[in-house]
């Protein structure tokens, strides 16, 4: 793979979970930006696909096979980053898995596997990929979580536990970069219309949404879109120095209600 020589004005970016949702949108949003990306997911011909659209359209992208369940292939990713991009200013830690299942209805070993993708492949990556912002003293890592983090649902037992346990993880982070020129911020989003969820059983679906609007999880049926958490990541990392996005929430808006006979017009 050819080394990429950026523009003074860009910052090498990597986007992870790229081959659809909130990561596939991100990395297009940062590519549109002018920000050369590296784009890392299991499914690597989607992102192949993905990339190739975006430098048809005059950006720089790069499809770069990722497991975060592999040490090895984190490692391999991370060397493929640098070694494309240089200097790797950007790293959105997107990539999740998810599972429905109460917690007694949650075996082990499926407990297991989501955790070593939500916390420690995301921990594998960062420790590949940060040290090195470090020694430029800057760069930016936003980790995108979930709102279970604060508000859980039921289940959702391993995926509820992941996503606190890493919001956790970014928190002591954040402290521990403090004064490195490393910015580390959660972005954590609502209901989202992404990919993840749409291989369960429809009966387990409405099970799970069931729950959920039974503890008032579910106001209204609107569902955000990718683009528009991508655009969210997009700012955080387009702050100027000396401003630190620490943690974003994003809600889909409800749908608009329609006026009444009565309601005075403004």
């Amino acid at each position: 793979m050819a080394r990429f020589e950026p523009s003074p004005d860009c910052r090498p970016a990597v986007v992870t979970g790229a081959s659809s949702g909130i990561g596939q949108a991100t990395a297009q949003a940062l590519a549109a930006l002018g920000h050369p990306v590296v784009l890392g997911a299991r499914r690597v011909s989607i992102c192949e696909d993905t990339a190739k659209a975006i430098r048809d359209e005059g950006g720089d992208a790069f499809a770069v096979h990722l497991d975060l369940a592999d040490s090895d292939s984190v490692e391999r990713f991370a060397e493929a980053a640098a070694e494309t991009l240089g200097t790797v200013e950007i790293l959105v830690s997107n990539a999740a898995q998810n599972m429905a299942g109460s917690v007694l209805g949650t075996g082990t070993d499926a407990l297991e596997g989501v955790l070593d993708v939500n916390i420690i492949g995301t921990h594998r990556l960062v420790r590949a990929l940060a040290p090195s912002m470090i020694d430029r003293r800057r760069g930016d890592v936003v980790f995108v979580t979930s709102d279970v983090a604060e508000r859980p649902r039921p289940t959702m037992a391993a995926y509820v536990t992941s996503k606190w346990g890493l919001e956790g993880y970014v928190r002591s982070l954040q402290m521990e970069l403090e004064g490195t020129g490393v910015r580390a911020t959660i972005v954590r989003p609502g209901p989202t219309l992404t990919g993840m969820g749409m291989d369960w059983d429809p009966d387990v679906t409405a099970e799970v949404i069931e729950q959920w609007a039974s503890w008032g999880f579910a106001r209204h049926s609107n569902f955000m879109r990718p683009a528009g958490v991508a655009q969210a990541i997009v700012a955080v990392v387009s702050l100027p120095r000396g401003t630190h996005a620490t943690v974003i929430e994003l809600q889909p808006e409800a749908p608009i209600q329609p006026r009444s006979e009565n309601e005075e017009r403004i």
